[in-house]
């Protein structure tokens, strides 16, 4: 397996960076915004969007803190892959909502962290391989 280029790495960090200040804002926004001013075009419970809000503002904090602080690393890729879960019943309630160009946005962030769960998967693979070769050489 190859290891991650300084340009991959850099690359990655902005798309996790961005991809947390839009699931903090999202999310907080869903946990401070009263529930009448959060009616989209498919209704959904209040209670429910605020569950939705919980979870991206853990999934923001889960998708920097565990590699920035090289704690639990396996925690990343999995914050991805839950708010990759949120974002495709996003797609789906957008384009329900009537047209689908809407859509594209959850769409196009869906892919994003998608593409941040596999990298962070594969580099955590890719460790420990490195990791157990370096213990059989010992």
């Amino acid at each position: 397996m190859k290891q991650m280029t300084r340009t991959s790495k850099v690359a990655l960090w902005s798309i996790q960076g961005l991809l947390a200040a839009l699931f903090l804002f999202a999310g907080g926004m869903k946990l401070v915004m009263p529930i009448e001013m959060m009616k989209g075009p498919v209704e959904l419970p209040g209670v429910f969007l605020r569950f939705i809000g919980v979870c991206e503002v853990l999934g923001a904090i889960g998708l920097i803190l565990p590699e920035l602080l090289r704690i639990k690393r396996m925690l990343t890729p999995v914050a991805a892959a839950g708010l990759t879960i949120i974002m495709v019943g996003a797609t789906v309630m957008t384009a329900m909502g009537g047209s689908l160009a809407p859509a594209a946005v959850p769409f196009v962030v869906g892919v994003l962290l998608s593409v941040v769960a596999y990298a962070r998967g594969r580099a955590l693979d890719h460790d420990a391989s490195h990791e157990s070769a370096l213990t059989a050489a010992a």
